[in-house]
This record gives C-alpha cells, structure tokens and sequence, in this order.
C-alpha cells in the first residue's frame, strides 16, 4: 500500500528545455514504448486467445474489426495529441494557471464524448461491417465484439487522455505502470472467461472492456494526487473556450487524419477478405506483428513532440530541431535491427496466432515482402510528430491523407479491377502509400523548416 501511495504522490513531470536531448528523447520514450507494448497486448491476447481456444472464424472476426475499432478511437487520439502539444507548450514556458486549464478542459471534453462515441460506435457498427463485408461465416462473431468494446470506449478514452496529460509535462513512466497493470488484468481475464466459463468471443470484449476501465480508474486517481499544475480537481471541471478551441486547432486535423485512415482500412479490409477467410486471418496475423513493429517509431515519434512542444514553448528552436534529428536517426536505427528476425521468424511468428498451414503461409508471405518498407514509416511518422508539435497538425494531415486514402485506395481500386486478380499487388499498397508520404514529409519538412518567426511568437506568448 506505501509504494502504491508513494507512486500516485511522486512528482515525475520532466523540463525538456536543457539537458541531454538524446537522454532525454530515451527516457521519455522507453517507458512508453513498455506502455504502447502493453496497450498492444489488449487486442492481441484477444486475438491469440480465441485463435487457439475458440475457432478460427473467431480469429478471423477478432482481428479483422481492428479498423472499426480505430475509426473512433483515432479520431480520439488526435483531439489527444491536441491537449498534449498545447500542455506542452505552456508547461514549456512555465504558464502553470493555463496548464492548469488545460487539464481541466481536456479531461471535460473526453468525458463529454466518451458519452458520444459510444453511442456512435453502436449505431455506426452494422454500417461499418457492411461496408468491410467480412465473410458470412465470420459476421456475427465481429458485431458481438464491437458492440461490447464500443460500450466499455470511455475506459479507453479516459486513460488515453490522462495519461497524454502525464507525457505532456514529461511524465511517460507512470502510465506505463497502468498499461502493465491493465493488460495483466486483460490476459487473466480473457483466459478465465474464455477456457474456465467459455463465453467465447465475448468473453475477450468484456475481459478488454473491465481492463480499459481499470487503467482509466488509475491515471485519474493519479491526476486528483498529482503535486504539481496538471494536478485534477473535480469541482473545477470545466470548458475554457480559448483552450479548447486551441486543443481543436491542433487537434482536428490530426484527428480526422488517423480516423478517415482508419475508415480507408476498413475498405482494405475489403479488398483482402476478397481472398478468403484463410488470406483474411493471414492478414490479421500480419497486422498484430506490424502493430508490435510500429511501437518504437511511434514511441519515439511521440517523444519528439512533447520536446518540441516544451522547447519551442521555452523560444529553443534550433534545440528542438536537434531533438527532431536524433528522434529521426533513434528510429531508424531500432527500426532496421527489429526487421532481420521479423523475417526470419515469420513462419513461427504467425503461427503463434494461428498455426493453420494455409493461415502460417499467407501471413509469413506477408510480413516478409512488408518489412523492408518499415523504414519509410520512421521518416514520415517522425516529422509529422515533430509539426504537430509544433502546433501544426494541418501540413500531417493533408500529406498522410493523401497518400493513406487518396493514392492508397485509388492505387487498389486500379490493381483490383484492371490490373491483378492476386493478392500480393493488394497488399502493396500499403508501402506505396509510406514511401509517397515520407517524400511529401521530407520535402515539406526541409522546404518550409519546423516553425516560422510568427508562429513561434505565437506559442512563446501564450
């Protein structure tokens, strides 16, 4: 009980404005990655769970709503980064009372649409399958999870808030805590209501649904106990217009970026389940390893933003500049060391989920023609954390919006009517939209520069 007091009460908030910034990008952003890495564990432990005790249908319908479940979520996601990077820039500049209203603004807002979403999200969920047009056989296992992970989404919104909060003032070790906390509550509960009372895939919702809520529950005990200005008090709860119309400035257009990309999966979807419920669940088994893959780059990426919101926030830009330069080499350099045993490993790592034959050689062929593109994806995802950082979430959102959506799926509609009736120039059309985004980015990035006079002004003076 005194280590769990002495962990709520610790101060832990970092100042990113001196320093070691290769230090400091490090530890902000291992302790996140751990979090991330639990926070991935929710749905592949549901995943693996019903692939090796339920059926291989429930595999398939598991997995395969991954992009219904981060149309919302997304969306979230990026009014997230929004209060983050303004959190940031305040604290930056020591501005403690706006802090302070920040915190109280964002925390109102998540509640407000943790409401909303799940109405949403029930209502939106019958469309959204339609449209994905799983096989029939695999349809009603996919609407019995949805339904119940959009009615437990508040869990989720709320802990993500808080804990963008925490990251926002330097502080990514304490919500690693929680993720680890609630994703060992996930795997145990998944295994008791799956193998002990076999409730199926409806055991695996409601197991991640009471873990989501477990970890909203500690990173706001956290806030209410926090001793320093991101500290949460209920009775001051409330809506400061200017702050939220900044956290909207920012924050929208990342938003609608990460949730129509995750609307455009749900149409990949499509195209991929075209092949089969064999190809379908190679396709899930690939998707849970790129997830994996994916954490350090956004890890890292994530850290590069709250450095550049602190310092640009303190008038630093030449140091944040730096920061963005070594976040970059930080991400490149895991990036390629994790892609060797990605691809050796591939037949043992997709039978992990599902050791089907069929399934183990669809998704092996999968992640060994992926994994050479990853590196792309540490380009663009770096300098679009760092202009979000910035304050500047509309340059990311046009770049990634046209080539995720826009050449992605003119790209599939092109290979799937005229050109091939096979699945591999499908898949492709994921690393041709990387490798068009990170050009865009590259070029953008070291055409306009991170920030101009004015708008650092702007962010210098509140």
């Amino acid at each position: 009980m005194t280590a769990t007091k002495s962990l709520f009460k610790k101060r832990a908030d970092v100042d990113m404005t001196s320093g070691n910034i290769f230090r400091h990008l490090l530890v902000f952003a291992f302790p996140l990655l751990l979090g991330n890495l639990f926070q991935q564990l929710y749905n592949t432990v549901d995943t693996w769970v019903v692939g090796n005790f339920v059926s291989n249908e429930a595999f398939s319908a598991v997995g395969s709503v991954a992009p219904i479940c981060n149309l919302l979520i997304g969306f979230f996601s990026g009014l997230a980064t929004g209060a983050g990077v303004i959190i940031s820039q305040h604290y930056g500049a020591h501005r403690e009372q706006r802090v302070s209203d920040a915190v109280h603004t964002a925390m109102t807002m998540t509640i407000i649409l943790g409401v909303l979403f799940t109405a949403i999200g029930l209502l939106m969920t019958p469309l959204l399958l339609n449209i994905m047009d799983p096989p029939d056989i695999v349809r009603p296992e996919a609407e019995k999870y949805l339904n119940i992970y959009f009615i437990g989404i508040s869990g989720l919104m709320i802990y993500n808030m808080g804990a963008g909060i925490l990251r926002a003032v330097g502080d990514s070790t304490r919500p690693f805590f929680y993720l680890a906390l609630s994703a060992v509550t996930n795997i145990v509960l998944d295994l008791v209501f799956v193998l002990y009372f076999g409730m199926g895939v409806d055991g695996v919702a409601w197991a991640t649904v009471i873990a989501q809520f477990l970890s909203a529950l500690c990173v706001v005990i956290d806030l209410l106990r926090y001793k320093s200005c991101i500290r949460l008090c209920i009775r001051k709860l409330s809506i400061d217009f200017k702050i939220l119309r900044d956290i909207f400035r920012v924050g929208i257009p990342a938003a609608l970026q990460m949730a129509i990309t995750a609307f455009s999966n749900v149409f990949v979807m499509k195209y991929i389940n075209y092949f089969g419920a064999d190809c379908t669940s190679g396709w899930t088994a690939y998707i849970k390893l790129d997830q994996f893959m994916m954490l350090p780059v956004q890890s890292i990426s994530m850290a590069v933003t709250t450095f550049v919101g602190q310092n640009l926030g303190a008038g630093l830009v030449d140091r944040a500049k730096r920061g963005v330069r070594q976040g970059l080499l930080m991400s490149l350099i895991v990036m390629v060391t994790l892609m060797l045993p990605l691809i050796i490993f591939a037949p043992s790592l997709t039978a992990f989920f599902n050791d089907k034959a069929e399934v183990v050689e669809f998704g092996t062929l999968f992640l060994r023609f992926m994994s050479p593109f990853y590196v792309t994806l540490c380009v663009n995802q770096t300098y679009a954390c760092a202009l979000r950082g910035t304050g500047n979430s509309r340059a990311p959102m046009i770049t990634m919006l046209a080539s995720f959506v826009l050449f992605r799926q003119g790209y599939l509609f092109v290979m799937s009517n005229f050109i091939s009736n096979t699945v591999m120039p499908i898949v492709f059309g994921y690393p041709a939209g990387w490798i068009v985004c990170s050009l865009s980015m590259f070029i953008y990035y070291n055409k306009v520069g991170l920030v101009s006079k004015e708008e650092l002004k702007k962010i210098t003076e509140g």
